[in-house]
């Protein structure tokens, strides 16, 4: 099977689905890394804060694919911000994943109390300048902070990473994403503890295509230009959310998805909470 990627900001290029990991602890992570490689995933999302990345690394190393041929996204959480505490964060990963980069680094949350995003970015900057991440972004940042980020730092982040779903669509963090050449990443893209598979809209469409609702929501990330990173544990689901590559949605049935937005508040308010 063979995924379609999406161009960054920088030239390189993201696989257009990804294995979310939280919540898998590291005794459960190599067995669901191998069952992901073998899948067909090559987009595998961790961070830190999640504390599996020793089982993520071994996993990978456990389905004997070629480093190079897997795109790994790690994040920093606010432990990490200010001064140049990024640059022992990164190597902590590092260390934990034992690999020697990772493809895309991220910023966990900009906690704009602290005022230490920007200084914490110009870090990044750094470290993708060393080699040792290849790609910068940050995560659950909204249009405010990235217009800050902006106006004080060199580089645009590759990537956004926040929560998205049929339910919480985003549009205006998209569209921003979309203006300033941002790839948006949908954490959460299935509607994690929300009844959003069983919309009779999705049944639908589902039916239609002789899909489930949840393919056809991460085909929908996929038609708006988005990478959707599902998590599951899984092997059967594992399986069935990167099968989305065989049909396509029309406009209309795009659009009848995008109307089940409820206009819900994100879970957490990255202005004012974070890790």
């Amino acid at each position: 099977m063979t995924i379609p990627s999406v161009q960054m900001n920088d030239g390189r290029k993201i696989p257009q689905i990804g294995l979310g990991t939280w919540p898998l602890k590291d005794h459960d992570a190599p067995a669901v890394m191998v069952t992901a490689i073998e899948a067909g995933y090559r987009h595998i999302d961790t961070a830190f804060r999640y504390g599996n990345q020793i089982g993520v690394g071994q996993g990978i190393r456990d389905s004997g694919i070629a480093r190079e041929e897997l795109f790994i996204t790690s994040k920093l959480d606010g432990e990490f911000q200010g001064d140049d505490k990024a640059v022992a964060g990164l190597d902590a990963c590092l260390r934990q994943l034992g690999m020697e980069y990772v493809d895309l680094l991220l910023i966990h949350w900009p906690m704009p109390a602290r005022n230490q995003y920007v200084s914490t970015w110009q870090t990044f900057e750094r470290l993708q300048a060393s080699g040792k991440v290849r790609s910068i972004g940050v995560s659950n940042f909204k249009p405010a902070h990235l217009d800050n980020l902006r106006a004080q730092t060199s580089i645009v982040p590759a990537t956004n990473q926040i929560q998205l779903s049929p339910r919480i669509t985003r549009t205006d963090h998209v569209a921003y994403d979309n203006a300033h050449g941002i790839v948006t990443v949908s954490w959460s893209p299935l509607g994690q503890g929300s009844d959003l598979l069983k919309d009779p809209v999705l049944a639908r469409i589902a039916a239609h295509h002789g899909k489930t609702p949840a393919q056809i929501v991460l085909r929908w990330n996929i038609e708006l230009g988005l990478v959707p990173i599902p998590k599951s544990a899984n092997k059967q689901r594992i399986a069935e959310n990167i099968d989305i590559f065989d049909f396509a949605l029309s406009a209309t049935e795009v659009a009848a998805i995008s109307a089940l937005d409820t206009g819900a508040e994100e879970r957490v308010d990255s202005d004012v909470d974070g890790h």
